[in-house]
Protein backbone atom coordinates (compact mmCIF):
# COMPACT_ATOMS: atom_id res chain seq x y z
CA UNK A 1 0.00 0.00 0.00
CA UNK A 2 3.11 2.06 -0.05
CA UNK A 3 3.07 4.81 -3.19
CA UNK A 4 6.52 6.13 -3.88
CA UNK A 5 7.43 9.03 -6.35
CA UNK A 6 8.77 7.76 -9.52
CA UNK A 7 11.66 8.74 -11.21
CA UNK A 8 12.06 10.96 -13.95
CA UNK A 9 12.61 9.63 -17.54
CA UNK A 10 15.25 12.69 -17.98
CA UNK A 11 17.44 15.26 -16.10
CA UNK A 12 15.64 17.96 -13.84
CA UNK A 13 17.15 20.54 -16.49
CA UNK A 14 16.31 18.20 -19.96
CA UNK A 15 13.11 20.84 -20.86
CA UNK A 16 15.13 24.25 -20.74
CA UNK A 17 14.35 26.77 -21.70
CA UNK A 18 10.41 25.68 -21.83
CA UNK A 19 10.33 24.22 -18.16
CA UNK A 20 13.28 25.73 -15.68
CA UNK A 21 15.20 23.37 -13.89
CA UNK A 22 13.61 25.06 -11.08
CA UNK A 23 10.16 24.51 -11.63
CA UNK A 24 11.09 20.40 -12.38
CA UNK A 25 12.73 20.36 -9.15
CA UNK A 26 10.52 21.92 -7.43
CA UNK A 27 7.68 20.00 -8.59
CA UNK A 28 8.54 16.69 -8.66
CA UNK A 29 10.50 16.49 -5.13
CA UNK A 30 8.41 18.95 -3.13
CA UNK A 31 4.86 19.08 -4.93
CA UNK A 32 4.28 15.45 -5.76
CA UNK A 33 6.44 13.95 -3.27
CA UNK A 34 3.67 15.59 -0.96
CA UNK A 35 1.27 14.12 -3.04
CA UNK A 36 2.73 10.37 -2.29
CA UNK A 37 3.36 11.02 1.08
CA UNK A 38 -0.78 12.47 1.75
CA UNK A 39 -1.62 9.65 0.09
CA UNK A 40 -0.24 6.70 2.19
CA UNK A 41 -1.18 8.47 5.32
CA UNK A 42 -4.52 8.56 3.68
CA UNK A 43 -4.52 4.62 2.86
CA UNK A 44 -3.06 4.05 6.40
CA UNK A 45 -6.25 5.87 8.43
CA UNK A 46 -8.79 3.93 5.68
CA UNK A 47 -7.21 0.49 6.37
CA UNK A 48 -7.41 1.38 10.31
CA UNK A 49 -10.74 2.53 10.08
CA UNK A 50 -13.36 0.90 11.51
CA UNK A 51 -16.57 2.61 10.42
CA UNK A 52 -18.43 3.75 7.29
CA UNK A 53 -18.27 7.35 8.92
CA UNK A 54 -14.36 7.20 9.42
CA UNK A 55 -13.52 5.88 5.68
CA UNK A 56 -16.09 8.30 3.91
CA UNK A 57 -14.22 11.01 5.86
CA UNK A 58 -11.19 10.01 4.17
CA UNK A 59 -12.61 9.93 0.85
CA UNK A 60 -11.42 14.24 -0.33
CA UNK A 61 -8.40 13.49 0.53
CA UNK A 62 -7.60 9.56 -1.20
CA UNK A 63 -9.24 11.24 -4.44
CA UNK A 64 -7.37 14.76 -4.24
CA UNK A 65 -3.55 12.62 -3.26
CA UNK A 66 -4.48 9.97 -5.07
CA UNK A 67 -5.67 11.71 -8.29
CA UNK A 68 -2.38 13.98 -7.73
CA UNK A 69 -0.33 11.00 -7.87
CA UNK A 70 -1.69 9.46 -10.59
CA UNK A 71 -2.18 12.51 -12.65
CA UNK A 72 1.51 13.59 -11.58
CA UNK A 73 2.87 10.09 -12.67
CA UNK A 74 1.49 10.45 -16.13
CA UNK A 75 2.34 14.26 -16.79
CA UNK A 76 6.12 13.31 -16.23
CA UNK A 77 5.97 10.35 -18.78
CA UNK A 78 4.39 12.79 -21.11
CA UNK A 79 7.49 15.53 -21.78
CA UNK A 80 10.94 15.32 -23.32
CA UNK A 81 13.29 17.28 -23.98
CA UNK A 82 12.58 19.30 -27.37
CA UNK A 83 14.39 18.53 -30.66
CA UNK A 84 16.65 21.58 -30.64
CA UNK A 85 18.24 19.78 -27.89
CA UNK A 86 18.30 16.52 -29.29
CA UNK A 87 15.46 15.06 -27.98
CA UNK A 88 11.72 14.01 -28.89
CA UNK A 89 9.69 16.64 -27.26
CA UNK A 90 7.37 18.42 -29.87
CA UNK A 91 7.71 15.85 -32.44
CA UNK A 92 4.78 14.74 -34.18
CA UNK A 93 5.87 11.57 -36.55
CA UNK A 94 3.50 9.92 -39.17
CA UNK A 95 1.57 7.41 -37.38
CA UNK A 96 -2.08 6.51 -35.67
CA UNK A 97 -1.71 9.50 -33.61
CA UNK A 98 -1.16 11.42 -35.85
CA UNK A 99 -3.77 10.25 -38.37
CA UNK A 100 -6.20 10.62 -35.08
CA UNK A 101 -5.28 14.34 -34.56
CA UNK A 102 -6.09 15.29 -38.38
CA UNK A 103 -9.41 13.66 -37.98
CA UNK A 104 -10.65 14.63 -35.00
CA UNK A 105 -9.18 18.70 -35.35
CA UNK A 106 -7.79 19.00 -38.96
CA UNK A 107 -4.42 19.97 -37.90
CA UNK A 108 -1.97 19.58 -35.11
CA UNK A 109 -2.07 23.26 -35.19
CA UNK A 110 -6.23 23.42 -34.39
CA UNK A 111 -5.78 20.95 -31.71
CA UNK A 112 -3.02 22.81 -30.13
CA UNK A 113 -5.15 26.45 -30.32
CA UNK A 114 -8.43 24.83 -29.42
CA UNK A 115 -6.44 22.97 -26.03
CA UNK A 116 -4.98 25.78 -25.59
CA UNK A 117 -8.21 27.83 -25.33
CA UNK A 118 -10.04 25.43 -23.25
CA UNK A 119 -7.30 24.45 -20.79
CA UNK A 120 -6.69 27.98 -20.33
CA UNK A 121 -10.16 28.62 -19.57
CA UNK A 122 -10.36 26.00 -16.39
CA UNK A 123 -11.03 28.60 -13.14
CA UNK A 124 -8.55 28.23 -10.54
CA UNK A 125 -6.37 25.07 -10.60
CA UNK A 126 -6.80 21.94 -12.67
CA UNK A 127 -5.98 20.09 -15.74
CA UNK A 128 -6.13 20.16 -19.32
CA UNK A 129 -6.17 16.93 -21.63
CA UNK A 130 -6.54 15.23 -24.57
CA UNK A 131 -8.08 11.96 -24.29
CA UNK A 132 -9.45 9.01 -26.17
CA UNK A 133 -13.68 8.44 -26.25
CA UNK A 134 -14.06 5.04 -24.94
CA UNK A 135 -17.32 4.91 -26.84
CA UNK A 136 -16.39 6.66 -30.51
CA UNK A 137 -12.61 5.93 -29.99
CA UNK A 138 -11.90 9.30 -31.20
CA UNK A 139 -9.43 12.14 -29.39
CA UNK A 140 -11.36 15.02 -27.72
CA UNK A 141 -10.05 17.54 -25.42
CA UNK A 142 -11.21 17.76 -21.73
CA UNK A 143 -10.55 19.17 -18.61
CA UNK A 144 -10.38 18.04 -15.17
CA UNK A 145 -10.61 20.45 -11.71
CA UNK A 146 -8.20 20.50 -8.69
CA UNK A 147 -5.90 16.72 -8.86
CA UNK A 148 -9.35 14.79 -10.52
CA UNK A 149 -8.02 12.24 -12.83
CA UNK A 150 -9.57 11.70 -16.17
CA UNK A 151 -12.00 9.43 -15.60
CA UNK A 152 -14.12 9.84 -18.92
CA UNK A 153 -11.77 9.34 -21.33
CA UNK A 154 -8.43 7.11 -21.64
CA UNK A 155 -5.99 9.92 -21.18
CA UNK A 156 -3.00 10.53 -23.92
CA UNK A 157 -2.29 13.92 -22.70
CA UNK A 158 -2.41 15.83 -19.71
CA UNK A 159 -1.28 19.28 -18.72
CA UNK A 160 -0.86 20.21 -15.52
CA UNK A 161 -2.80 23.92 -15.17
CA UNK A 162 -1.73 24.29 -11.04
CA UNK A 163 0.08 27.79 -10.93
CA UNK A 164 3.17 25.65 -9.43
CA UNK A 165 3.68 24.25 -12.38
CA UNK A 166 4.56 27.37 -14.38
CA UNK A 167 4.37 30.26 -12.24
CA UNK A 168 8.06 30.83 -11.21
CA UNK A 169 8.37 30.86 -15.43
CA UNK A 170 5.60 32.53 -16.59
CA UNK A 171 3.67 34.34 -13.70
CA UNK A 172 0.48 34.36 -14.05
CA UNK A 173 0.45 34.18 -18.06
CA UNK A 174 -1.00 30.47 -18.43
CA UNK A 175 -1.08 31.22 -22.39
CA UNK A 176 2.59 31.49 -22.85
CA UNK A 177 2.95 28.65 -20.66
CA UNK A 178 0.56 26.44 -23.08
CA UNK A 179 2.13 27.33 -25.97
CA UNK A 180 5.69 26.30 -24.74
CA UNK A 181 4.53 23.36 -23.10
CA UNK A 182 3.97 21.36 -26.98
CA UNK A 183 7.55 21.58 -27.45
CA UNK A 184 7.91 19.46 -24.83
CA UNK A 185 5.31 17.33 -25.42
CA UNK A 186 6.14 13.37 -25.63
CA UNK A 187 3.98 12.27 -28.71
CA UNK A 188 5.78 9.17 -28.89
CA UNK A 189 4.79 8.27 -25.42
CA UNK A 190 1.18 9.78 -26.50
CA UNK A 191 0.66 7.41 -29.42
CA UNK A 192 1.27 4.42 -26.86
CA UNK A 193 -1.38 5.69 -25.22
CA UNK A 194 -3.79 6.02 -28.41
CA UNK A 195 -2.48 2.84 -29.49
CA UNK A 196 -3.35 1.39 -26.47
CA UNK A 197 -6.87 3.20 -25.75
CA UNK A 198 -8.27 2.14 -29.39
CA UNK A 199 -6.76 -1.25 -29.18
CA UNK A 200 -8.97 -2.01 -26.46
CA UNK A 201 -6.33 -2.44 -23.76
CA UNK A 202 -6.32 -1.20 -20.50
CA UNK A 203 -4.61 2.04 -19.36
Amino acid sequence: MSNTLPPLPYEYDALEPYISVEIMKLHHTKHHQTYVNALNAAEAAYAKATTPKERIALQAALKFNGGGHINHSLFWQNLAAPSEKGGIGGVLKDGPLKEAIIASFGSLEILQKEFNTTTAGIQGSGWGWLGVNPSTKRLEIATTANQDPLLTHAPVIGVDIWEHAFYLQYKNVKVDYLNAIWHVINFDEAQKRFVEATSGSKL
